[in-house]
């Protein structure tokens, strides 16, 4: 704790410290008592702070997004929401605007320098871990967001370099089936050229004063995105931006005319009794209207996820029917997303095939003449008429992002991967990412460390999916196989994660010919039974498929200091360390 600090304001840090010391992270809680402090401090040392030749230093190397950031959080604070519709004449982002905003004469200029002066002392803060680990001979591997929130000073600031009417995500895989929708907007990549991605080269410039390496995060995306219109809440009906979509024409010459049957959801009487049972007519009368006889299609007021899922919500509370509102919901996108085709809502004579496309009723009702064609259009769209346009894409954007820094650049490259992702990261000198669990092999279902090349990190588990301890415990018939194919062993394998088979596996990985071994803290502590009482589902940091998730897993430091000994020390024992609630 820093002696510049007052005696009453460390003792209020230090009954935070024990009020807030809980299983979980609760973040309003520690966020509202770390603001509170904060200002106590800045009210003290405000004009030391800020007229100090350091702090005018940084803000005059960082000005340029520092202004935007300290008026846009006033402003949500201000207006209780980030939702910057609801700011007025502030709506709009100008820099006229901006500048009387923080201006040292504005009325509103101490609570603008106090957003100056959190960044400055995150900023030293962030300096001085960062050069003690080098010195201790740890580097810091920062995180490069594939996407930011809809909501956020860089949408407010550069709505032009967004595309805010949709939604990015990705298409079904190993984390969901139904798709990932993330919620935050596509990038302009057209705009986002124009000035040879300024808005990147800033954001990694920033990064590399403090990291020495960094993740981008779901590199697939530098090559293609998965775009969803931002009425979805799901992630399965999108379609990949750039991409070369299927025409008109080449349906209409395959012999495919009936562009409704195509692309609108195909719902007939049968299949809205196989989903709804008895309940069928009162979900058909509210939701939808019968064009034609045995045959539906949603009203205006329910045609899309979003409205769907606000219909339904009223509807529960009025109607006798006594159904979970998550099932329900379910079923009806289900109807909504039986379509074989996607219509283009920019260019309406072109059309994307809906992902997993066998699996509709659109499809499987249609002549094998028709289908055929859909097969062969699917798989051409899906997995090789993109490969020239994904490569050429990501030749123009990833270099620029490896150019603006010194810092060592790995590419999380799971999901469905494109042919050409991988050669594109070999000529880049790109780091890929193994994680044990998600091979990128085709035909294996658990990878093999010791076949790892040496461009990547390695890993059995990372913050996006369950812990070694919880993955095991996920899928008994599973840990069968894995126990054959991996450990190597006939026997049956022991329902719990053992430390031994965490060992076998963390060596198993330390050994690969992989540049770095990276594991999550808790697959390390799974290395002593003492750190495993936790239930392991606890364990697991964020669920990808859920974007309403609440990180909140907490690693109380306190454990860390203890694991050179054989136990834990007596709770009456003194740790010597904080538990860095506060930290």
């Amino acid at each position: 704790m820093s002696e510049n600090i007052q005696e009453d304001i460390k003792q209020e840090i230090r009954e935070a410290r024990v009020q807030l010391d809980k299983k979980d992270v609760d973040y309003e809680a520690a966020m509202a008592t770390k603001l509170s402090i904060a200002k106590k401090i800045f009210a003290r040392e405000k004009e030391s702070i800020l007229n100090s030749k350091s702090f005018l230093e940084f803000f005059s190397e960082n000005q340029e997004w520092l202004k935007p950031y300290a008026a846009f959080c006033f402003l949500r604070d201000f207006f209780e929401t980030s939702d910057r519709s609801q700011w007025g004449r502030f709506s709009e982002f100008s820099k006229e605007k901006l500048e009387k905003l923080v201006s040292k004469e504005s009325l509103h200029y101490e609570v603008i320098s106090f957003h100056y002066y959190i960044q400055f002392h995150l900023h030293l803060q962030l300096s001085e871990a960062a050069e003690y680990a080098r010195k201790k001979g740890v580097v810091l591997k920062g995180d490069l967001p594939i996407g930011v929130d809809r909501n956020s000073v860089d949408t407010w600031v550069y709505p032009n370099l967004f595309r805010m009417n949709t939604s990015t995500g990705a298409p079904p895989d190993y984390f969901d089936k139904n798709g990932q929708n993330w919620g935050f907007p596509t990038y302009n990549w057209e705009e986002m050229s124009k000035d040879n991605y300024g808005w990147w080269r800033a954001r990694l410039t920033q990064m590399g004063k403090y990291f020495t390496a960094y993740r981008i995060d779901h590199i697939l995306g530098f090559f293609r995105i998965w775009e969803l219109p931002d009425h979805a809440m799901t992630g399965l009906c999108g379609k990949f931006r750039p991409s070369i979509p299927i025409s008109q024409e080449e349906l209409e010459s395959e012999g495919l005319w009936d562009f409704n049957h195509l692309t609108q959801p195909y719902i007939g009487q049968e299949l809205l009794q196989e989903k709804f049972g008895a309940s069928w007519t009162i979900i058909a009368s509210t939701f939808l209207n019968e064009y034609q006889k045995g045959f539906y299609e949603f009203k205006e007021e329910c045609n899309t996820e979003k409205k769907i899922a606000s219909v339904l919500k009223s509807f529960l509370e009025t109607s006798m029917l006594v159904k979970s509102e998550e099932k329900l919901r379910r079923k009806l996108f289900d109807l909504l997303q039986n379509v074989a085709l996607i219509k283009d809502p920019e260019d309406l004579r072109k059309f994307y095939p809906r992902f997993n496309i066998e699996d509709t009723t659109s499809f499987k009702d249609l002549d094998q003449h028709s289908q055929n064609v859909l097969k062969r259009l699917y798989y051409d769209y899906y997995f090789q008429r993109q490969e020239g346009l994904w490569r050429q894409n990501a030749l123009k954007t990833l270099p620029v992002l490896l150019n603006s820094s010194n810092m060592l650049a790995c590419g999380e490259d799971l999901g469905l991967i494109p042919s050409c992702v991988h050669p594109v990261m070999q000529e880049l000198g790109l780091v890929g990412l193994r994680i044990q669990r998600m091979p990128s092999e085709p035909g294996l279902e658990f990878g093999i460390p010791s076949q790892y090349s040496y461009m990547t990190v390695c890993a059995p588990s990372c913050h996006d999916c369950s812990t070694l301890r919880a993955w095991w415990e996920e899928d008994e018939e599973r840990r069968h196989r894995f126990f054959q194919a991996v450990v190597g062993s006939d026997e049956l394998p022991p329902d719990q994660c053992t430390p031994e088979i965490v060992h076998f596996v963390l060596r198993q990985h330390v050994e690969a010919p992989s540049m770095w071994s990276i594991f999550p803290l808790q697959d390390l502590l799974a290395l002593k039974e003492d750190y495993t009482t936790r239930p392991a589902v606890e364990e697991t940091i964020n669920d990808p498929t859920n974007p309403k998730h609440y990180w909140r897993y907490r690693m109380c430091i306190r454990p860390l200091c203890c694991l050179s000994v054989p136990h834990p020390p007596p709770k009456e024992e003194t740790c010597t360390c904080d538990d860095g609630i506060l930290a």
